[in-house]
């Protein structure tokens, strides 16, 4: 069955979002040969990508464009062609290629399709999402990639969750540009 991974990059003082929703701090250090080189490999991976109306909007706006082909043509070509999925109660139409909009309950939405086989699915951003997944014990794994910079305010990628989670280290990877991926399962 499939496994559900959150993949999402924080401050080093816990934010996956500035205050006023800002993630281009997420992009600092990719001069980095190795960074860049292990975040193409981490597209090539396939899957499902997870999203929530706010983080689709904005990939959405920015990988069909021509500035991301050619910036980063591996991962745009990628984010293009991979199947979507994005959780919404507002939008009603998603139109970025391979799309699928979901309306319903989250929980209940991502229990059925973990229930089917199929392929491994990848949450970005979205930090509600996360939260309410983790709250139901639905996510298999945690990347989480620490960005050296401190922000002092924003938004927390567990903000909301209720219920205590314990985690264990699977891996732990760092990087020239001061990138860090640690990557946890949660304790059952």
């Amino acid at each position: 069955m499939p496994r559900l991974v959150v993949f999402n990059s924080v401050t080093l003082d816990g934010y996956f979002a500035g205050a006023n929703g800002d993630i281009s701090w997420a992009h600092a250090g990719s001069q980095d040969v190795e960074w860049n080189a292990f975040v193409a490999e981490n597209a090539r991976g396939g899957g499902v990508l997870m999203f929530g109306r706010i983080t689709y909007e904005l990939m959405a706006s920015y990988w069909p464009t021509r500035a991301a082909l050619e910036s980063n043509p591996v991962v745009a070509e990628r984010m293009n062609n991979l199947p979507k999925v994005v959780f919404s109660r507002t939008l009603d139409t998603a139109s970025w290629n391979n799309t699928t909009l979901v309306k319903g309950d989250i929980a209940a939405e991502m229990r059925k399709m973990k229930n089917v086989p199929g392929q491994d699915m990848v949450i970005f951003g979205s930090g509600t999402i996360v939260s309410h997944l983790t709250d139901e014990r639905l996510i298999d794994e945690y990347q989480i990639i620490v960005i050296p910079i401190v922000l002092g305010e924003g938004r927390t990628m567990f903000e909301g969750v209720k219920n205590t989670l314990t985690l264990k280290r699977t891996k732990t990877r760092t990087f020239g540009n001061g990138n860090v991926v640690l990557t946890y399962e949660p304790v059952r």
